[in-house]
Order: C-alpha cells, then sequence, then structure tokens
C-alpha cells in the first residue's frame, strides 16, 4: 500500500501569471498529495525564468509555466538549457513545462501540458504527471456499458479532480468511472454491501487493504477510517455501506445496482449461515462455518468469527446439536477474552460448561 508522503510541487511563474499559478495550485492540492510552493514560485523583481528554475530544484517537483509574460521573444538555448534540462537530470529532479498562452516555448522542453484557459483536461495531465502512478484495482467487465460519456465528466468533477460523495444508478457506469480515472486515485475498493453486516464489509474492507484488524466492529471502523481519511482512495459501495464513508481525502461512488458477485469461501460460509433454515442441509451448515471460522482466524477476522459462531451457536440450539452448539460456545468464549471482555466470557463458559461438560467438578474458593 502506497505510503503517506506529500510531494512538495514549485511553479515558476510571472507576476502576471498570478492568477493562472493559483488555480493550478488549488487543483492540484485538491487531487493529489502535494504542496504546491506558490508564493516562492513568483519571478520578483532582478530574477528570470532560469534563476527561478533554479531555485526551484530544492522541491520534489519543478512546474515552469511558460507565457508571453516569462520567456523573451529571442531565447537563445545557451540560456536556458541548463537550468531547464542539464541540471535537473543530472540531480535527479522532476520538471514538466506549462504553456499557459499561445506563446512559443522551445519545443524541445519536455513534459508539455498546454493550459492555455485553464484547459481542464490540461490540469488532469499535470495532476497525473505528479502523482506518477493510479489504482490497479481491474473493474469486472460485465456489466459494461459505453453510452457514460456526460456522466463520467460530471463524476470526473466531482470524484477525480477533488474528494467527494456522488451516485451511479448501476455498476457499469461505475466500472467505466474507474477505468477512465483509476489514475487519479492511489488504490480502487469494491464493497458489495447489500444484505450484508457491518462486520462482515468491515472484514472484507481490512483484506482489501492488506490489514488484519482483529478487534470488535466499532474499532475495525475506527481503524479503517483512520487509515483510508488521509489517502486517495475511491470506494465502490454498491446497494448501501453508509458506515464506509469516510470522508477526509477519499472519495465514494453510491452504486445502486450492484455488479456481479464476488464468490469466496468466507462469503459462502457467511450466506449459508444467515438463510439456513430447518430444509438446509446441516451437516453442509457445520461445514461451511468451520470452514468460515478457520479462514477468518487466518486472516485476523475476528469480528466476522463471533457473529458467524453466534448464528452458528442459534442454528446448533434450533436443530438440538449439542456438538456443535458447545463448539461454536468455545470458540465466542475465546474470541470474547481475546478482546477482554472477561465478565462476558466468563458467563458464556459457565452457562456453556453447565449445558455440556458432563460431571464438570465445580470449584469453590
Amino acid at each position: 500500500m502506497q505510503t503517506l508522503t506529500r510531494t512538495t510541487v514549485f511553479p515558476c511563474y510571472s507576476p502576471e501569471d498570478r492568477a493562472t499559478a493559483a488555480a493550478l495550485a488549488e487543483f492540484l492540492e485538491r487531487g493529489a498529495d502535494v504542496e504546491v510552493l506558490l508564493g516562492e514560485g513568483e519571478i520578483r523583481p532582478g530574477e528570470d525564468l532560469v534563476s527561478k528554475a533554479r531555485d526551484a530544484r530544492t522541491a520534489d517537483a519543478v512546474l515552469v509555466l511558460f507565457s508571453r509574460n516569462s520567456i523573451p521573444p529571442r531565447w537563445p538555448r545557451a540560456q536556458w538549457e541548463g537550468a531547464l534540462v542539464n541540471e535537473p537530470r543530472e540531480e535527479g529532479v522532476r520538471i514538466a513545462f506549462v504553456r499557459c498562452d499561445d506563446c512559443n516555448p522551445p519545443a524541445v522542453l519536455k513534459e508539455r501540458f498546454e493550459l492555455a484557459g485553464l484547459r481542464r483536461s490540461g490540469l488532469r495531465e499535470v495532476k497525473r504527471w505528479l502523482r506518477a502512478r493510479g489504482a490497479s484495482w481491474a473493474p469486472p467487465e460485465e456489466p459494461r456499458d459505453l453510452d457514460h460519456a456526460g456522466y463520467l465528466e460530471d463524476l470526473g468533477i466531482s470524484l477525480a479532480d477533488r474528494a467527494g460523495v456522488s451516485t451511479a444508478a448501476g455498476a457499469g457506469l461505475a466500472y467505466e468511472f474507474a477505468r477512465a480515472y483509476c489514475e487519479d486515485f492511489d488504490e480502487i475498493f469494491r464493497l458489495e454491501c447489500g444484505g450484508r453486516s457491518v462486520a462482515a464489509l468491515a472484514g472484507d474492507l481490512a483484506a482489501q487493504l492488506g490489514l488484519r484488524l482483529e478487534g470488535e466492529v466499532a474499532a475495525t471502523l475506527k481503524r479503517l477510517a483512520d487509515f483510508c481519511t488521509p489517502r486517495r482512495f475511491l470506494f465502490l459501495l454498491e446497494e448501501g455501506g453508509g458506515d464506509f464513508v469516510f470522508g477526509g481525502r477519499c472519495s465514494t461512488l453510491l452504486v445502486e445496482e450492484p455488479g456481479p458477485p464476488v464468490q469466496d469461501e468466507i462469503r459462502t460460509a457467511q450466506y449459508a449461515l444467515a438463510h439456513a433454515d430447518a430444509t438446509s442441509d446441516w451437516d453442509e451448515i457445520c461445514h461451511r462455518a468451520r470452514t468460515g471460522r478457520r479462514l477468518m482466524h487466518e486472516s485476523g477476522r475476528l469480528a466476522e468469527c463471533y457473529e458467524l459462531m453466534q448464528q452458528w451457536n442459534d442454528l446448533a440450539r434450533e436443530c438440538e446439536d449439542p456438538g456443535a452448539m458447545d463448539e461454536s460456545a468455545r470458540e465466542m468464549v475465546w474470541i470474547l477474552e481475546g478482546w477482554g471482555r472477561s465478565d462476558e466470557a466468563r458467563k458464556l463458559e459457565i452457562h456453556r460448561a453447565a449445558e455440556f461438560d458432563e460431571q464438570l467438578p465445580l470449584q469453590f474458593f
């Protein structure tokens, strides 16, 4: 997972281009992990674009703003090549060039971006160059609907250009947005929320994030929020998921119609126990419960495991299976003890022992 770092960006610009530089800085700071040194970048009396570009190399990245105000009509290569090409290359400083009007900067200078009129496409290109990374998540191929051009731009403005929350009618639009704007996010996460508990969703998201969160639901939600809020994540929440709108630098797309379901053994176990009834195959239910317990232990998803064991215990009581009742109760006791809920664990253990431990010797102190 991408570590939290903030890139310093030094824009070099003429005083006459201050409004353009300020708009660029605002856009970049809204949508990328950058700090723009706006005040330091303005060319002062006695300075020029070359001297300012040399000052800028103390930053992580340099943006040279070309305009009729900042470059002279005649600008021999010998005057700018050292500051704009050779020295940044030798020092490993990232430098790019932004054309703000119809001026004619040297054609050999790359990377170059077009920003005349503060074109949104140009702003995004600069931001993506600075970010130099993007989400790796690949959306499902179905549903896929390419008739979304106008909606995609609206979502780009509300979610990719800044942190925000928006809504999509269906998964097709959500996935097309993820494909089109993946470079604007550190990562993208999909949560299928319909009919699933908060514990299940928290465990699912923690697994996607590569986090091992063994606490109760409330603690897990707090740790997820603390981890996600400062990062530039996009969450696709299908059919609900209000507990997972974290705010901060994250963007969230609420998807009303879900896409194709993801199948895994944990989810299969949760579904089997949540939808079991008197007609269910009891041996299969017990198998699913044990499989889910093992996998949840291995991945540290204890809140989900406790929920699963509660369901299994209730079903075992209805089916009059003392072995399954005992097995699930023992697991619940162990989890409660790990969470520091000793009184609840002790009460549950006394109840379990009274029911299932034949001729249990009682000791009084």
